[in-house]
């Protein structure tokens, strides 16, 4: 990935043949565009006020950051670990991170400058800037890191500042960044891709949507109807997988495409037919807002059904 986009731009992702991405502007989910309205406000997430709340000491570890050691969160080291030895999966990770403290970039930027007296610019206002990348796929991406030596070793000028992980994925998408990655440049670079960062935002469990049973019945409804459509199955996508430093593939932590959809069709259909009937499902899909907010990122592939 590569480093240095400072600022907010919105990014959008649509769903193509063979995951290929769209260019364009996504609207937010009302419930989404709701919880950015109480970001900073007067209470939480829940509606509890924040005034008279003592964010600090025994009773709320989550905001435990005064004597913070800038260590790993142990439960999400476990998570990543489990995820490196094949034990764990990306919903164990993004469960870990529910309740995990980590750490977001931020560097100085020149809001306001000039020439001074003897020619040379001087700084005359700075803002601090979140840090945010781009995914191979050109969208914008925010990056978090488990502890301040990840942080440090990845860009030695940003200043770590500890936050509650479900505030970095609101942050996230605040400025328009559509993915959270985890870690860049560490043994294990884990991305958290749209679907996972609303929902932890939103604090709520995440279930990915190569897994998830209640999908299927949407995207059989979306193929009803079409004519050569014999049946279609969900699976994982190619991009769900990623690599570690080592170049070990793990099974989880990659940016997409996440969802594969297997098309059977009619055998002996000339290659047109085949075109119009993935483009007919893909606009049905694209449609429906309920896979939009479910689904990252798909490919389609298709296979003559048997006869």
């Amino acid at each position: 990935m590569a480093h240095g986009h400072h600022g907010s731009a919105a990014a959008g992702h649509g769903h193509g043949a063979e995951g290929e991405p769209h260019a364009g502007q996504r609207h937010l989910p009302g419930h989404i565009a709701a919880a950015l309205k109480r970001a900073g406000g007067p209470a939480d997430s829940a509606g509890r006020e924040w005034a008279g709340r003592d964010l600090s000491g025994e009773g709320n570890p989550l905001h435990r950051f005064d004597a913070d050691d800038g260590a790993s969160d142990p439960g999400v080291a476990e998570a990543l670990a489990a995820l490196l030895e094949g034990r764990g999966d990306e919903a164990g990770v993004h469960r870990a991170l529910a309740t995990a403290r980590v750490f977001v970039a931020v560097v100085a930027s020149l809001a306001e400058g000039g020439l001074g007296e003897h020619g040379f610019a001087e700084d005359k206002e700075a803002d601090m800037a979140l840090v945010t990348i781009a995914a191979p796929d050109g969208r914008k991406a925010l990056p978090v890191f488990t502890s301040v030596a990840r942080l440090e070793a990845w860009h030695r000028e940003a200043r770590p500042v500890a936050v509650f992980a479900p505030r970095a994925a609101l942050s996230a998408v605040a400025e328009g960044a559509e993915l959270l990655v985890l870690d860049p440049g560490a043994e294990l670079t884990f991305v958290l891709r749209r679907p996972a960062v609303w929902a932890l935002a939103q604090q709520r469990e995440w279930t990915p949507s190569y897994t998830d049973a209640s999908l299927v019945a949407d995207v059989e409804a979306a193929a009803a109807g079409l004519p050569h459509v014999r049946g279609i199955e969900i699976s994982p996508g190619t991009g769900v997988a990623s690599r570690d430093a080592s170049g070990r593939v793990v099974g989880g932590g990659g940016h997409g495409p996440e969802l594969r959809l297997t098309l059977a069709l009619a055998p002996g259909l000339p290659p047109e037919a085949v075109r119009e009937t993935v483009s007919e499902l893909n606009g049905r899909l694209a449609g429906s807002a309920r896979f939009a907010e479910a689904v990252d990122s798909i490919e389609l592939k298709v296979r003559p059904a048997a006869s």
